[in-house]
């Protein structure tokens, strides 16, 4: 079950590998771990590591310690139900569009929210976030990091601990696209005023104008990466005469 490492961040390397084994089902809620010692041996690393992944993993709601007891897969933890949802996106085919369609759903909400919730600090932290986005962009790079960071600050202002452990689980899935959206002329300086229009918005508590413009930003990034996709989509759910079929 487990298996050594590689040496390169490794005890992050350490935390994927145990997210995987939970997403799996190899790892159980109140399965015990084995101890430290055992663990760096296995994997291959130093006990340092592996105390530093699993400090990590306990943060993050994977893992609870119990006092001379060891450690034990928590139970009914949110990330255990939210990991599998972003391993079955990660290797679906189509799962970066899919991806997009789910994000649809709930940032332009995370927006709302954050124009309801965000303190003076986090309106702070995404200004600063937005000056170095623009940094990034006037040296020529992509600012992917800066990037992601603004979406979430975003979701950490929104105060709701289950949409930003969403966030959290498939923030990293979409560096490939968002590295092909921003290295298209033009889309930096795009997706910079439309991060600052959603910052606007939450400086002024407008909720309805940041959800709208979240919502029209993430809608010109999926049909930038995925206008084939979704025409070819929209033609398989046509039906004879040209009228859209209804699933059920």
């Amino acid at each position: 079950m487990f298996k050594p490492v590689k040496k390169t961040r490794v005890y992050e390397e350490i935390v994927v590998k145990v997210k995987h084994m939970i997403a799996k089902g190899r790892l159980n809620s109140g399965d015990q771990l084995p101890s430290e010692r055992e663990l760096a041996e296995v994997f291959n690393v130093s006990r340092s590591s592996v105390r530093e992944a699993l400090r990590s993993l306990e943060t993050q709601g994977y893992l609870e310690s119990r006092q001379g007891d060891g450690t034990y897969i928590a139970r009914q933890s949110l990330e255990s139900m939210v990991n599998p949802l972003a391993t079955v996106i990660f290797t679906e085919k189509d799962g970066q569009m899919e991806l997009f369609e789910m994000r649809r759903l709930f940032e332009p909400q995370l927006a709302f929210l954050a124009a309801e919730r965000a303190t003076p600090e986090e309106i702070i932290m995404l200004g600063k976030a937005l000056e170095l986005q623009e940094d990034a962009f006037a040296k020529g790079e992509s600012g992917a990091e800066v990037d992601k960071a603004f979406h979430y600050i975003l979701a950490k202002a929104a105060k709701n601990k289950v949409l930003l452990r969403i966030i959290d689980n498939i923030i990293d899935l979409l560096a490939e696209s968002r590295d092909k959206y921003l290295q298209v002329e033009g889309r930096p300086e795009r997706s910079l005023a439309r991060h600052r229009e959603v910052l606007n918005a939450i400086r002024s508590g407008d909720r309805e104008l940041a959800a709208r413009v979240m919502h029209e930003h993430l809608e010109d990034i999926e049909v930038s990466l995925f206008s084939d996709k979704i025409r070819d989509k929209t033609k398989n759910t046509t039906g004879k005469g040209g009228r859209k079929s209804t699933v059920l």
